[in-house]
């Protein structure tokens, strides 16, 4: 399926992941300028007077709307299932990717453009997928980036107010109605986060980033910030204020890195990937030691109960006999521990944690 991905999109053709129809973008049949004013809604699209004042995520948070639309509220959480269900189906196949954030804002020749279209080719060049918001200003440039050096760009739309569109450069697009159902892609699908200067939008998901980090729902999940003097203001308020008051722990700080420099970036998500497969290799292995240890552990048991049988002159053939177990065995028709049908350490293997 991955291979589907890469196929030739100047022809605008359509990708289908499962039950789900993708448009694969192209540089040419993207946004149209002179077309007007445009609105993504799912698989549907809507242009001049078909657009409606307000959008789903406005509607959903309105309090103060009309009460029918409190009937309807069980008949959106389909929507927003729905929302979820075609991401996790589109984005399954997905190679290790990176998500790259930063000013819809910002023009085409300002230095954090030409920063993100130099990161999003040294991600794909690295083997990494790109995925943006997008939009233009530097969610374009990363995608024009990886695009051009022969990476998979991917763009994840929102429906907003003001009309903004997919870029030219993403190959592979899916638009949100729900900024969470997007925020969670964006997150699920990538292996770091690297944010470049933006507003608002890009403190959200930096600092969502960073909470899921801290908290422990995500582990080993790089959070780079490109652009030292855009972000050395608010990197001294964490440090100054935040940590200094106790708000945060100072390790905290250290979940953040700062760099300038492209190769640093991309070198420090790789470490960072190799870090987390070596954790999860020493996991399975001390899995599996410890399932070893204890089918020893129950072998060494029976040994020693059928010694002290023997001893006592009730040898197994006269147990068999019998049909008395030795004390400590198990009933019959259990298996034990360790011998097949047991499931002893299957807790540790299949169940995680549990």
């Amino acid at each position: 399926m991955i291979a589907n991905f890469f196929c030739d999109p100047s022809a605008g053709t359509a990708l289908t992941c499962g039950s789900t129809t993708v448009a694969v973008m192209s540089q040419t049949n993207g946004r149209q300028s002179g077309r007007g004013p445009e609105r993504h809604r799912g698989a549907v699209t809507l242009r001049r007077g078909a657009i409606p004042t307000s959008t789903a995520d406005q509607r959903l948070l309105d309090s103060r709307g009309r009460s029918d639309w409190k009937t309807k509220d069980a008949w959106r959480a389909l929507r927003i299932l729905s929302e979820f269900v075609e991401g996790f189906d589109t984005l399954a196949d997905l190679p290790p990717a990176v998500s790259v954030f930063g000013s819809a804002r910002s023009k085409p020749d300002s230095p954090e453009c030409r920063l993100a279209e130099e990161l999003g080719a040294g991600l794909a060049r690295a083997g990494y997928a790109v995925i943006t918001g997008g939009g233009p200003g530097v969610m374009e440039a990363a995608n024009r980036g990886a695009r051009e050096a022969g990476g998979l760009s991917v763009g994840l739309g929102i429906e907003l107010p003001f009309e903004q569109g997919l870029n030219d450069w993403v190959d592979l697009a899916i638009d949100f109605r729900y900024f969470f159902a997007r925020k969670t892609m964006f997150v699920k699908y990538a292996q770091a986060f690297v944010v470049l200067p933006g507003g608002f939008g890009t403190m959200d998901e930096l600092f969502e980033a960073l909470t899921l980090v801290q908290t422990g729902k995500v582990t080993r999940f790089p959070v780079v910030l490109m652009g030292t003097a855009y972000w050395r203001g608010l990197l001294d308020w964490l440090r100054d204020s935040m940590a200094a008051e106790g708000k945060i722990g100072p390790v905290d700080l250290e979940l953040i890195c700062l760099t300038d420099d492209v190769d640093a970036a991309v070198r420090h998500i790789v470490e960072a990937e190799a870090a987390l497969a070596a954790d999860q290799e020493a996991v399975r292995e001390e899995a599996v030691a410890r399932t070893a240890a204890d089918q020893q552990t129950a072998r060494r048991a029976a040994a020693v109960a059928d010694a002290a049988d023997t001893k006592s002159g009730s040898p197994a053939s006269s147990r068999a006999d019998s049909g008395s177990p030795p004390s400590g065995s198990p009933p019959s028709g259990e298996a034990r521990p360790g011998e097949p049908g047991s499931g002893a350490g299957r807790g540790v293997i299949d169940g995680g944690e549990g």
